[in-house]
């Protein structure tokens, strides 16, 4: 590392940022996630170090952090995208409710299956280890399904949203059990009220949140919007960035906080009404909105791209290979689809293409396996199985999406090459005119 100065630095990453940028052109083109194509990346320059006798750098707190942001940013961005408009109730409710169904199913069964496959995993560390695995990528599938119809874009960014939220909150819940359950009373009975009482306590933590949220949202806005310096977006995000790290470093659900005041700022006329109307400046707030939409989707870019090659550095391509990872992850995908499918054939209906193949594991899958706490990692998980499932979910949608583009095309085809006829009108006779007004006549 020594050898390399901060002017080979700087091309790298400029270099790594002009590639992001055309991966993500290619992938418009192609529906490849340009996610994929930056692991690749990652994985080429490991390569690359490995030659040059640099394979010992330890990457794994640059990517905690990369990691953080990025979810903080790409979270940020969906929620300035929600309008919570009264006639898209209904899709946001319904988009919830499938994002919880899924969520859960699917972590009931990736940890039916890994307690049964990996050694040493109990129920407990099981779940903690498959809610990761079942949480949708909303880094990969809101720039995916952005040539979709409206409707069924709309469906996507409302559910990988909610699938992010409510997958890091189960995880953190599970987190803390598996803490009380190392210091706590044995027993079914115990087990249970202790069970109880953590989901109580964390219950109030989530109210407690957000309420904190609501008010610090309020604050931010009132206080934003009457600053008249040209630099306070990203000091903005400064303070976004401080109350997560301080809700954190108080056990709270933090994402919460940045999900919430996404919400407000991107919906003050439905937040400020009545007595507190007067306090809005709606044109500079407005602002405010669309400078930080700016600047967080150029921030989200820029974070996601090096956290994904720095991931695609820092995986085991060896692990690839054993027949027990393939065996795992396929079982694993396969369930995830099977209760996919059931659930939006319940919520949904037939019209399920190709909303059924669009459920990629991302970015939070990849950040939530490296929080997982050291007491209470299990050696015998492969950590090839969390690769396995990243590329599967995301070809297995490329795949579905190309198809979808297909269709969609030869649909307008279709259209084209068939123009609709007309026949030139003439005024009818007199003797047509009294026969059809009376035709027994």
């Amino acid at each position: 590392m020594e050898n390399i100065d901060a002017y080979t630095l700087i091309i790298e990453a400029s270099l790594i940022i002009i590639l992001s940028f055309i991966f993500g052109e290619v992938a418009k083109r192609t529906n490849i996630p340009s996610v994929l194509m930056l692991i690749v990346l990652g994985i080429c320059l490991k390569f690359g170090l490995d030659y040059f006798g640099m394979d010992d750098l330890n990457f794994l707190p640059v990517l905690e952090i990369l990691g953080i942001v990025g979810l903080i940013m790409i979270v940020l961005e969906a929620a300035l995208e929600l309008k919570l408009e009264r006639d898209k109730f209904l899709a946001i409710g319904k988009a919830l409710l499938i994002a919880l169904v899924g969520l859960v199913a699917s972590a009931w069964a990736a940890a039916e299956i890994l307690e049964y496959f990996v050694p040493g995993m109990d129920t407990t560390t099981a779940w903690l280890y498959a809610t990761p695995l079942s949480i949708l990528s909303s880094a990969i599938i809101i720039p995916s399904v952005a040539g979709l119809k409206a409707e069924k874009k709309e469906f996507h960014v409302y559910e990988s949203t909610f699938s992010d939220i409510l997958g890091i909150m189960l995880f953190y819940f599970l987190t803390s059990q598996l803490h009380g359950e190392a210091s706590g009373p044995h027993g079914e009975v115990a087990e249970a009220a202790e069970y109880s009482n953590g989901a109580l306590a964390y219950g109030g933590k989530i109210l407690l949140t957000i309420v904190v949220s609501l008010i610090a949202s309020y604050g931010i806005v009132l206080i934003f919007q009457r600053i008249k310096s040209h630099v306070k977006l990203f000091l903005l995000i400064a303070v976004l960035l401080l109350l997560y790290g301080i809700g954190k470093k108080f056990h709270l659900s933090s994402l919460i906080i940045v999900l919430i005041f996404g919400l407000l700022i991107a919906n003050m006329r439905l937040f400020f009404r009545g007595p507190l109307k007067k306090f809005l400046d709606y044109k500079k707030a407005l602002h405010i909105y669309e400078g930080l939409h700016v600047v967080t989707m150029e921030t989200a870019f820029v974070v996601r791209t090096f956290f994904f090659v720095i991931f695609g550095v820092t995986i085991s391509l060896a692990s690839l290979v054993s027949i027990d990872v393939a065996i795992v992850s396929l079982l694993i995908i396969i369930s995830i689809y099977l209760i996919r499918y059931v659930i939006l054939r319940i919520f949904i209906g037939k019209d399920i293409f190709p909303q059924l193949f669009v459920a990629p594991r991302g970015l939070i899958t990849i950040l939530l396996f490296y929080a997982i706490p050291v007491e209470v990692i299990v050696p015998g998980f492969e950590p090839g199985i969390l690769l396995f499932i990243i590329i599967g979910t995301s070809l297995i949608m490329t795949f579905a999406m190309i198809v979808d583009k297909k269709r969609t095309s030869a649909a307008l085809r279709k259209v084209g090459d068939s123009p609709v006829g007309y026949e030139r009108w003439r005024a009818p006779t007199l003797a047509e005119a009294v026969i059809e007004e009376d035709p027994e006549g």
